[in-house]
């Protein structure tokens, strides 16, 4: 069944939200079984190790460069018409909403769309945690939070009316793109050579890869049969998580792709948990562990709204097109990370993370 299909049979705004679905389910299902987590990379990177965490995270974006780049060059999709390309972005809101998000990432021992995974799997941790991380997302876009987040990310955004595509910036050729994307491939092989991972994994790692392309595709097929102007994008747990949330408490909230996201991805990691014998309970060892996940989680919602998007929307999603903005932010959130990691873990002696 073609999308044009799709929409004549059911519509615009659930055509969107079943495309959002068929994402995350491909998501959740790949991000289960690879275990793909930016915070334990960047936790394994400032330990000085380049183990199977930072194989499998490099992995991950690498494939989704290949993979988006090269649907671009089939004409599949089209970077420049993406939501994130073509507004504004904060080179403020980069630096300092991914420094606040990777401090919030160490705490809560996990970004947000692993701990929507996660949640997915049992572990109830991450299930207080992704509520709140929800809940101060949607403070921070329309709430409380939202003036001091729009004056923090008007202190220095893109110049043009448009976010920057690092590609065109740094007058490179088009397949650059999908040449970086080959290398970086390359290298997380020979890591997780090294380190003698499955083929199972890495499969699935490069399965998160081709859920965000598969994203940009469908959207880019929606937006070029609706009637209506459709928003080109991919996953990103920030906005769609706050969004999500107020579906379910507004009866006036409208269908689209993000609300479709989420439980994708919570449906397809449940499924991959339950077939592989994973799915088990799990709660806080106790009180302490339990205010680290909460300011974790509060840190990580207002950091991800200010940085455009979360580890998966700027670190994977926004990488794979180059859009400027999300490599500044992934940048800070790994230093955000590392620093945290250093000054709260290491020097609290806390035992490396599984």
């Amino acid at each position: 069944m073609t999308i044009l299909t799709l929409v004549e049979s059911i519509g615009e705004a659930p055509t969107a939200a079943v495309l959002g679905l068929m994402t995350g389910l491909v998501f959740g299902v790949a991000a289960q079984r690879s275990r793909f987590c930016l915070r334990a990379a960047t936790v394994e990177f400032a330990r000085r190790r380049l183990g199977d965490n930072v194989a499998v995270w490099l992995l991950t974006l690498s494939t989704a460069i290949v993979w988006v780049q090269g649907a671009q060059a089939l004409g599949l999709m089209r970077a420049a018409d993406a939501r994130m390309m073509a507004v504004p972005g904060s080179w403020s809101g980069a630096i300092l909403g991914g420094l606040i998000f990777g401090v919030g990432m160490v705490l809560a021992r996990g970004c947000s769309g692993r701990l929507l995974v996660l949640a997915a799997t049992g572990n109830l941790r991450s299930v207080v945690s992704g509520l709140i991380f929800a809940v101060v997302a949607q403070m921070s876009l329309s709430g409380l939070l939202s003036p001091l987040r729009d004056r923090l990310a008007g202190l220095w955004i893109t110049s043009g009316g448009r976010n920057v595509d690092l590609i065109a910036a740094l007058g490179l050729p088009e397949l650059s793109g999908l040449s970086l994307g080959a290398a970086m491939a390359l290298v997380a092989l020979t890591i997780a050579r090294h380190n003698r991972i499955g083929a199972a994994r890495l499969i699935f790692a490069s399965g998160v890869g081709f859920a965000v392309a598969l994203g940009w595709v469908l959207t880019f097929g929606l937006a070029q049969v609706a009637f209506d102007p459709v928003q080109i994008e991919s996953a990103t747990f920030s906005g769609p998580s706050a969004r999500t949330l107020m579906f379910f408490l507004d009866r006036n909230a409208v269908l689209e792709f993000d609300i479709g996201l989420v439980p994708g991805v919570v449906l397809g990691a449940f499924l991959s948990a339950l077939l592989a014998g994973q799915f088990r309970f799990q709660g806080f060892e106790d009180e302490a562990n339990m205010r680290r996940a909460i300011l974790g989680a509060v840190l990580m919602g207002f950091g991800a709204m200010l940085a455009g998007g979360c580890a998966i929307g700027n670190g994977v999603t926004g990488g794979s097109i180059f859009v400027a903005t999300a490599w500044l932010a992934l940048l800070a959130m790994w230093l955000g990370a590392i620093a945290t990691d250093f000054l709260v873990d290491q020097r609290g002696n806390a035992p490396a993370p599984a």
